[in-house]
């Protein structure tokens, strides 16, 4: 083993690194600056900066947490932690075949409808990585046509289309097409890997998908085109929906919508314009102004949430991993279409680097030989359930694989990120605070991002749309790593009320937002917004019903965030219960009436004006309060009993947290 392998290996054995930091452009009572470091050019592959920084003499500063890995190359990391992992499932797919079995969980059972793709692009790497004088190339290439075999009558759909019409030309492009896939199976992939199984050949409208499966659609009607399977024709008019639907949903503002005008703006409206840059980068085709425009758009709302520890979106469905590898596929496509100014090169690579490094270190189970999504306290959505095991082993590194080749082609090769002590300052240089518009019409559909240091938290103020809307994920509610999240699928009222009608009927403020200010007041920033109806949460799609009107302000400000809310009743209406929780990682609860501490955990206090009576719960081994990252551990439910609300409410919470302190990989 090589001394720089033998150095990795004791790297990776530590999960990270803790650092305190005087952080000046936030704090003005943390004077000094960043100690001297090394040129970020110099190749360096030393352990990362450790122990508290000494910024001109000042030893109190704000503490993070970075991956033990994120001042190695992002090269170096992939194919020293990434692409052995790849083996290990290579091998053992190659040995078990259909009774393929990982965690305990059988990976062809059926339910996962991309994983036939997911297997062909995910071990091709192993291919195109590898030299044809290894002797291992001829093994890899035998087995990989075996797999090719074995799987070919799978259920492949969507998604799966387009991975495995990816591998394919990389293959091609390798020379290893016809080496690889024998020339009956290849034949039979002509067939079914067609973008017709979802898409209405007749007017180019999907079949019952949501809008970013536009992008699947021309992805693979470009490759088929580049395989000679068909003509340009179908790209060339799928691209054109992908860019109408821009258009008509999102305006000025170039955020994707992922329904028809609802207002679902989450992780994948900020990403969709980043995929779409991707696919055309990888198949030579030229990038207009108008989508460089978009896809600046979607930088600038990365750049603002950028951290230490690489973490990503903290709001909205699919979280997990996804929500850190997001940013990988729009900063590598931004700085490789010169989108970036070359200082932001330099800090994307950084970013993008610790996300590489929190997957092998966070993400990747070492014992369950996989990646977890879903034990030890770690919930996803049922999309997303460990049905698909094997496929998210594949699809996530495959997002890293193909970034990071990006960023080899953009001369980051091998190279050493930023110090750790430049790359915080960048981020003391970032704006407090800033509102990014998604859409404006009958409903306000916004972002609020504030920074406390190196703590970002989000206030989404979207709309989930037909299944999403109830879901807390998507809750007009503070979102912050390590401080608040939601649950995936779960619908518990998380520091908003729910309103349980005498008739039977339950409504709470999550959508019809209008009329969304802001303002900034010192160190604090202030949001308002109303609503003139509330929402019936009985049916799958959001029900307006206007019996209850709110006017809500929040007020964010260093180490403290208040919610005032207002619901006022057009008339008098019998009300059974109101009902308003926290999910929390803090525990050690303590209620004292309605004000409730903590004392452990980055939530310190949680106190509630309004409603009657607050009582506090351990959940955590309840899966119904385990988010991506990890399970909650207190819930507070806070409650009002049956009444008669025939004049306005107002429900005031105010939680307060530990300052000084960011978010690291996982809940603390």
């Amino acid at each position: 083993m090589s001394t720089t392998s033998k150095r990795l290996r004791s790297i990776g054995a530590s999960l990270a690194v803790t650092a305190a930091f005087a952080f000046v452009a936030c704090d003005d009572d943390a004077p000094g600056a960043p100690r001297p470091t090394q040129d970020a050019s110099t190749p360096d592959t030393s352990a990362p900066d450790a122990g508290p920084f000494d910024a001109g003499g000042n030893d109190t500063g704000v503490k993070f947490t970075e991956p033990a890995l994120a001042r190695i190359p992002m090269n170096t990391i992939v194919a020293t932690k990434l692409l052995p992992q790849l083996e290990f499932l290579f091998e053992k797919l190659a040995a078990e075949k259909k009774d393929f079995t990982l965690d305990g969980q059988k990976a062809f059972n059926g339910g996962d409808e991309f994983l036939t793709g997911k297997i062909a692009i995910g071990f091709s790497y192993l291919l195109t990585q590898t030299p044809e004088s290894d002797p291992k190339f001829a093994v890899y290439l035998a087995r990989y046509r075996e797999i090719a075999d074995l799987t070919v009558e799978d259920v492949n759909k969507t998604w799966g289309i387009y991975y495995y019409m990816a591998a394919l030309d990389k293959l091609r492009t390798a020379g290893l097409l016809d080496r690889a896939i024998s020339a009956e199976t290849l034949a039979k992939l002509k067939t079914k890997l067609d973008w017709r199984t979802f898409v209405n050949p007749a007017d180019y409208t999907l079949i019952g998908l949501p809008t970013n499966y536009y992008g699947v659609a021309f992805s693979i009607a470009k490759l088929r085109a580049i395989l000679g399977w068909e003509d340009q024709t179908a790209s060339e008019k799928l691209l054109a929906k992908v860019i109408d639907h821009y258009q008509t949903y999102s305006g000025e503002y170039g955020f994707s919508d992922e329904t028809d005008g609802q207002g679902r703006f989450d992780r994948y409206s900020v990403l969709l314009i980043g995929e779409i840059c991707q696919r055309l980068i990888e198949t030579n085709m030229v990038v207009s102004d108008q989508l460089k425009g978009w896809l600046r758009k979607s930088v600038d709302v990365l750049l603002l949430r950028l951290n230490p520890a690489g973490n990503g979106f903290d709001y909205g469905r699919s979280l997990g991993p996804y929500a850190d590898t997001a940013f990988l596929e729009v900063l590598s496509a931004a700085a490789h279409l010169d989108v970036l100014t070359a200082e932001e090169k330099t800090v994307a690579y950084a970013f993008a680097t610790r996300v590489v490094a929190k997957y092998v270190e966070f993400w990747q189970d070492d014992g369950m030989r996989s990646v977890n999504l879903w034990e030890k306290g770690r919930r996803t959505d049922g999309y997303r359930g460990k049905h698909r095991i094997l496929g998210e082993n594949l699809s996530l590194p495959h997002q890293i694989l193909y970034t990071n080749k990006l960023w080899n082609r953009d001369g980051y090769e091998n190279k050493v990120p930023m110090p750790t002590a430049d790359f915080v300052a960048y981020l003391g240089k970032l704006p407090r605070a800033a509102l990014t518009w998604f859409a404006r019409g009958d409903y306000d559909r916004a972002l609020v991002t504030y920074r406390d240091d190196l703590r970002i938290i989000s206030l989404p103020l979207v709309n989930g749309g037909g299944k999403y809307h109830r879901k807390n994920a998507y809750f007009a509610v503070p979102h912050s790593y390590n401080l608040l999240s939601g649950a995936a699928d779960s619908e518990y009222p998380q520091l908003q009320p729910k309103f349980t009608l005498g008739d039977g009927k339950s409504l709470i403020p999550a959508s019809y937002i209008k009329n969304v200010k802001t303002r900034a007041e010192g160190d604090a920033y202030v949001v308002t917004y109303d609503q003139a109806e509330l929402d019936d949460v009985g049916d799958d799609a959001p029900i307006k019903d206007a019996r209850i009107t709110a006017t809500t302000e929040y007020r964010l400000e260093p180490g403290q965030i208040t919610r005032t809310a207002t619901y006022t009743p057009a008339a008098s209406v019998a009300v059974d219960r109101i009902a308003m929780e926290l999910g929390s990682f803090s525990r050690d609860a303590v209620a004292n009436g309605n004000h409730v501490t903590f004392a452990t955990g980055d939530v310190t206090d949680f106190e509630v004006r309004g409603l009657d009576a607050c009582t506090v719960k351990s959940v955590e081994t309840d899966s119904v309060y385990q988010t991506p990252t990890g399970a909650s551990q207190t819930k507070v439910v806070c409650e009002t009993g049956a009444k008669v609300l025939d004049r306005p409410l107002t429900i005031t919470w105010v939680l307060t947290y530990r300052r000084r302190l960011a978010a690291g990989l996982g809940p603390r």
